[in-house]
């Protein structure tokens, strides 16, 4: 009963993480896609991140043909690198992103010592979920976060 009830409770939570992380996502300047992420550790967000361009490069994430530029960071690299940039650090932590990662943050995240990873939607390439899997890291989707 008490297991029970602390699943229920850790859902509860990764249902209210992953709702701020699609508030966050709103703050994307990109038109086909706005990602948002938190990374939390210890119940705490220590960052958060959206997709976007590097500071100083003008907010427009595509170009005329509707294409993303290559050079827009994804939002959990935003997140941590914002991480990096801080006192903080993302050993033990749980990532929390609207979309799930490509094999490119995937990579990011094994290395940042994040051991779990919640997200909403499923990202057209699952390779990065595959390897997080492989890396050892807990990967939950919660497809209805009422």
């Amino acid at each position: 009963m008490e297991n029970n009830y602390n699943q229920e409770k850790q859902l509860r939570y990764d249902k209210a993480y992953l709702k701020m992380a699609l508030e966050w996502g709103k703050l994307s300047h990109c038109k086909r896609k706005q990602v948002g992420s938190l990374i939390v550790k210890d119940r705490m967000i220590i960052s958060d991140g959206y997709n976007g361009t590097p500071t100083g490069f003008d907010n427009c994430c595509e170009d005329e043909n509707e294409k993303t530029h290559w050079y827009v960071l994804h939002a959990e690299a935003n997140a941590i690198l914002k991480v990096a940039k801080s006192t903080h650090n993302a050993d033990g932590a749980t990532l929390y992103i609207t979309l799930s990662p490509c094999k490119e943050c995937s990579k990011l995240i094994v290395q940042a010592g994040i051991v779990r990873v919640v997200y909403l939607n499923s990202y057209k390439d699952d390779a990065g979920i595959f390897f997080l899997r492989e890396s050892g890291i807990i990967v939950d989707q919660i497809l209805d976060l009422k």
